[in-house]
């Protein structure tokens, strides 16, 4: 009987791997087109909901590869399948089906989006993040590696399928390493039926090719300037923009000096007609942009998928993972418009001016100008040998800050834009992009009394207020930041300890979240939570507060919420290191932004304190706006309010792609395990892998931990294995295994 059962096991095993494999193979072929559009990128009608498919392969990638062909010397070359311009500059990139920005998902109030993502990375794991969902009720879609999912090895495939719940403008990114700063971003759409749209008497079209995805740009690879930024004197500034993957930032010449460029991004409206655009700032370092477009003003609708009530602006900002609806009139001559993006802060004219123009093009001067004839026309022959210093913008700018200060003093800017007939007249430059007039999201401004800024809090959502976010909230959380000044174990070691390090000016400060730097554990914290040891999490009421303002503090950063509890975040930016703005993201929920204000150049947690104990604090309790993610005034504070509803663990740290990898970040357990969604059925886990040593050396199998499966092991190995008493099991694999051996032990009782 026993040969029996050993012969079924094997067989059973062996089918299974042979469907596996042939699983496998259909699975590409059926997956790996894509349709344009997709059937989804529809009208949106009530209670008709889809299912919507996207296979997604990711990807190591190059710029300007040899899928570009002549791009940008035959300029339609440039939109070839597979061709990624950028700027103009070769460098290496992480895509999504060769894409910058990655396919677009553009889908209808509930339905159900299924997508497969292929980790094609030669040597990393990967996540996607679906930035602007919550994803109640399926909460091991959040994409978060170590918090939600192991990350996606490579070679293999995992499936997110959930439910499209938060309409509005959101986008989807890797949450793992650098990869969001490589290009693996893309936007997601959530549009609803007309009736369900409180603005939709104020546009004529809301387009697909109205979407504005928005990032800072280098031209080396992240983690290169990561490395060299963290263990070297490398800055940590961007370079310039790209708009839907476009930009210009170098000039290619040929031998009568007429120069081209990688494509602008163009956008197309037609005179007498109001359009919905879409700006999605997937920027991973602190570049905050300003948006503005020439001649035209704007009306801000949403924000991060939040109708609000219309504000008229000339300009607005943005901030890493942020994102704005506006409005715009066509109403203006028939003619070609700058829509300007100026970065801020980092990219600001201390350093790069990075900034980057698209085009606003009016149909019918377009159609009168005839301009795909003209750009046909007027293409240079160019040469085939490699160009000159003197005609080409060097490939590594970033060695000779700040060069476009330089580059200004020669023209450059001129040599990039008046030589084309496609563009408007103006030469843009970093300094005529500031826009003057009312500007919304300010840089580093809150509540302030100003009327030409008008800041988050001031804006009202048309949302009506949740009851249940009562006067006084359950749990309240000071959560104070700043650049410190310590040993950080990770880019220090002895010999080269913060203050030994030479020249003082490669002193590498860590930011930090109450004095903790997050470290997240080998397990994801959701799926394996039977892992979680007793007193994993730590905080500020669990560490030595003294000891952690000298001395570097890592730990698993938690906060853990009652389910249903009314949270109030009181988010101080000290501002004592840098003049630096970082913008928060929270997972899992969005928030109400109660309140905002700058103080001064700096501030302490003790001075918010107090003024908040005198009532000093203004707060929007009737109509606050609803965001996902929000901006911190330096030297000041934001206040941010939710209702924990939505059991898990919920990250909630600085969208700076360089800060949250080295711990600017925590997590928020809410509710208890039993109240929190089943683990799917074979779902990936990881984890340590850490036998004793004594098992190892003899060689034999670690017995099983549960008596029923030792009794089958002494049946099939006899002694042969090692007591198990180091690490955890999975309960579920156990028991399952116990009832499959038990139901074959009573099959073949019976019938042999």
């Amino acid at each position: 009987m026993w040969k029996h059962l050993w012969l079924v096991a094997v067989a059973c095993n062996a089918a299974a791997a042979f469907a596996g494999i042939n699983d496998a193979n259909s699975f590409t072929k059926q997956y790996t087109y894509e349709e344009d559009p997709h059937p989804c990128a529809r009208k949106c009608i009530h209670d008709k909901p889809m299912t919507c498919h996207y296979y997604f392969e990711v990807e190591n990638y190059y710029t300007l590869s040899k899928a570009c062909h002549d791009c940008p010397r035959n300029q339609s070359d440039c939109f070839r399948v597979d061709c990624v311009p950028g700027d103009g500059h070769e460098r290496g990139v992480v895509t999504v089906n060769r894409k910058i920005p990655g396919p677009a998902i553009e889908v209808c109030q509930d339905d159900e989006i299924v997508v497969d993502v292929k980790n094609l990375l030669m040597s990393e794991g990967t996540t996607i993040h679906w930035h602007g969902q919550h994803m109640r009720d399926t909460p091991y879609m959040d994409g978060v590696p170590y918090v939600t999912q192991c990350p996606i090895l490579p070679r293999t495939t995992f499936r997110y399928s959930f439910k499209a719940a938060q309409a509005g403008t959101h986008f989807w990114h890797s949450h793992l390493g650098v990869q969001r700063a490589d290009g693996c971003y893309g936007p997601l759409i959530v549009r609803v039926p007309e009736e369900l749209n409180p603005h939709n008497t104020l546009y004529d079209f809301d387009l697909s090719a109205h979407t504005i995805t928005l990032i800072d740009w280098e031209n080396k690879t992240s983690m290169e300037k990561f490395l060299d930024h963290h263990h070297s004197d490398g800055n940590n500034k961007p370079l310039t923009l790209l708009v839907n993957g476009m930009g210009r930032n170098r000039m290619f010449s040929n031998e009568t000096n007429d120069t081209l460029h990688t494509p602008l991004a163009r956008f197309s409206v037609e005179q007498g007609y109001r359009y919905r655009f879409r700006v999605i700032n997937a920027g991973f370092l602190n570049c905050p942009v300003e948006v503005s477009v020439d001649n035209h003003s704007i009306s801000v609708i949403s924000s991060d998928g939040e109708d609000i009530n219309p504000v008229e602006a000339d300009s607005l900002v943005s901030y890493a993972g942020e994102r704005f609806d506006f409005v715009l009139s066509a109403d203006q001559p028939k003619n070609l418009y700058w829509i300007r993006f100026r970065g801020l802060m980092d990219c600001d004219e201390r350093y790069m001016k990075a900034f980057q123009v698209a085009v606003l093009e009016y149909k019918d001067y377009a159609e009168e100008k005839d301009v795909d004839a003209m750009m046909d026309q007027n293409t240079p022959t160019w040469e085939s040998t490699e160009m000159t210093n003197e005609t080409e913008l060097s490939n590594d700018v970033t060695d000779q800050l700040p060069t476009q200060a330089t580059l200004l003093e020669r023209n450059v800017f001129e040599n990039f834009y008046s030589s084309d007939e496609t563009l408007p007249e103006s030469i843009p430059d970093y300094e005529n992009s500031r826009r003057g007039g009312k500007q919304l999201n300010s840089l580093n401004k809150g509540t302030e009394s100003n009327t030409s800024h008008i800041s988050i809090p001031d804006l009202s959502s048309i949302r009506k207020w949740d009851h249940r976010l009562k006067q006084k909230p359950d749990y309240q959380f000071f959560l104070a930041y700043d650049f410190y000044r310590i040993d950080n174990p990770h880019f220090y070691g002895d010999g080269y300890e913060f203050y030994n390090v030479s020249p003082s000016m490669n002193q590498l400060l860590t930011p930090q979240i109450n004095h903790i730097s997050m470290e997240m554990p080998s397990f994801p914290l959701l799926p394996q939570r039977e892992d979680i040891a007793a007193n994993s999490f730590c905080n500020e009421n669990t560490v030595d507060k003294e000891n952690c303002t000298r001395e570097y503090c890592e730990c698993p950063h938690a906060y853990e919420l009652k389910l249903d509890s009314v949270v109030e975040l009181v988010i101080i930016d000290e501002g004592f290191a840098f003049d630096a703005n970082h913008p928060f993201h929270l997972h899992g929920n969005a928030f109400r932004v109660v309140a905002m204000e700058k103080i001064g150049s700096n501030v302490t947690v003790e001075q918010v304190k107090l003024k908040d104990r005198k009532g000093l604090i203004k707060r929007n309790l009737l109509d606050a706006p609803i965001k996902d993610t929000v901006t911190v005034p330096d030297g000041g504070y934001t206040v941010v309010r939710f209702q924990a509803s939505n059991p898990g663990f919920w990250l909630f740290h600085c969208h700076l792609e360089f800060h949250a990898e080295i711990g600017m970040a925590l997590v928020f357990k809410v509710g208890d395990y039993n109240e929190m969604a089943p683990v799917p059925p074979n779902f990936p886990r990881c984890g340590n892998y850490m036998p004793q040593a004594e098992a190892l050396e003899s060689g034999k199998p670690t017995c099983s931990k549960y008596p029923l499966l030792r009794e089958f092991e002494k049946v099939l190995f006899g002694d042969y294995c090692e007591s198990d008493s180091s690490g955890s099991v999975d309960l579920r694999y156990d028991k399952t295994l116990a009832g499959i051996l038990l139901g074959l032990w009573f099959f073949f009782a019976i019938y042999s």
